[in-house]
């Protein structure tokens, strides 16, 4: 069966079905994915209920209720059989209605995110190609590429003209000034969240507020040189895509604010912003600013808790993730690295490959869990679990084991 065969199966099923109880992840993928299958499901005149959530287990799903799982599920085994998946993590679930990249041979690591399956599976439903601009934010959002799978739904948006492809600044912001002082990706060492320097940069490189971006990115480039690295400094200026339908029009800013949102418990305000509806985007930016204000104050703080092991303890599990892909894409580390929090009574850990770096951590995640009673999954070089507090020797054992 093909991607697009699987992703009709799954229409169909979900098409009979009069209620669907949706669950999402609470990163931009997951709630993009699953407020595209919202609009879809809503287009047909089905009824719904979405929850946005970090984690999902076994326990959560009723039998007795159809529930679909949007960048969710994919590593959980026992699941009942006509649960519907979209998902591309590694797959673990062997159920009838599970769409995954991954099983058609499709790199669900950088050429497939959830959001581009479930616009695959919306379309299977209607003519929903006008929410293509939401699928873009789960690949921005877990740092894919335009090619493949994701290539092709991005040139049928811009085709359509839903998407605008531009050049500049990949920075999220709603100016240029804010743009640099919330940057954490990538995260610009002596300018993120340091306004003095900011306005200093712009200031120098500025006509009548008009600025000149040539000088301004070598600026920048020159200031951040010898404190991250090439790829981080490459990523600085690129390929932008204005949505003619989002509430904000910026994707790169859009993904931001929805998963900001998403990691600041406000899951709900991110699933408002996709539903295109207008009223709370203040709110939601205020949201994302303090959110990445957050993730440099703990940037700036993070330590190791053993000298020349690459774990960072960090004190807010909410930017555990993000604090985790600063650290790998913009230091100077040739081993996966790995930001604990403590969370109550439990450890929460994101770890990291930096690029060039092959290390499946799915794995090793989904192995450390087995050892400590936790849970873990995810990517091969982006994954993530938690721990009891009588786990964390065993984590650092099993880390000082597999980069030994």
């Amino acid at each position: 069966m093909s991607i697009e065969a699987a992703a009709g199966h799954i229409a169909e099923k979900l098409s009979e079905t009069e209620f669907v109880r949706v669950y999402g992840h609470h990163d931009a993928d997951g709630i993009a994915s699953a407020t595209i299958m919202c609009h879809a499901l809503h287009r047909l005149g089905k009824k719904f209920h979405l929850t946005i959530k970090n984690r999902i287990s076994s326990d959560d799903i009723k039998n007795d209720e159809p529930t679909l799982l949007c960048d969710l599920g994919a590593s959980l085994e026992e699941l009942p059989d006509d649960t519907v998946v979209i998902d591309h993590h590694v797959p673990y679930f062997n159920g009838e209605y599970h769409i995954n990249p991954r099983l058609h041979n499709i790199d669900g690591e950088k050429e497939l995110s959830s959001s581009g399956l479930a616009y695959l599976v919306a379309n299977h439903m209607g003519d929903n190609r006008d929410l293509c601009g939401l699928a873009i934010l789960g690949m921005i959002g877990d740092k894919q590429t335009i090619s493949g799978k994701n290539q092709e739904i991005v040139t049928e948006g811009i085709g359509n003209q839903i998407i605008v492809p531009k050049r500049g600044l990949t920075l999220a912001g709603r100016d240029t000034r804010e743009k640099l002082y919330t940057a954490t990706d990538p995260y610009l060492p002596g300018i993120s969240g340091n306004l003095d320097s900011v306005d200093e940069i712009l200031l120098k490189y500025s006509d009548d507020d008009d600025y000149r971006y040539e000088d301004l990115n070598s600026m920048i480039i020159l200031k951040i040189a010898e404190k991250t690295n090439e790829t981080a400094m490459q990523s600085l200026w690129g390929n932008t895509y204005e949505l003619e339908r989002g509430v904000i029009h910026d994707a790169h800013s859009l993904a931001a604010v929805v998963e900001s949102c998403g990691l600041s418990n406000r899951g709900g305000l991110g699933v408002t912003l996709c539903l295109r509806n207008t009223e709370n985007v203040k709110e939601a930016w205020e949201i994302a600013i303090k959110h990445r204000l957050n993730v440099i104050s703990e940037i700036n703080s993070a330590k190791t808790i053993e000298e020349e092991l690459p774990v960072f303890e960090i004190s807010k599990p909410s930017v555990s993730s993000c604090v985790a892909d600063t650290i790998s894409n913009n230091g100077l580390y040739n081993t996966p690295v790995f930001t604990i929090a403590r969370n109550d009574d439990n450890y929460s850990v994101s770890a990291r490959c930096p690029p060039g770096v092959e290390f499946d951590l799915s794995e090793f995640m989904k192995n450390l869990a087995e050892k400590t009673g936790g849970s873990g999954g995810g990517h091969f070089s982006r994954a993530g679990g938690i721990f009891g507090e009588d786990g964390l020797s065993i984590f650092k054992n099993e880390v000082k084991e597999a980069l030994t």
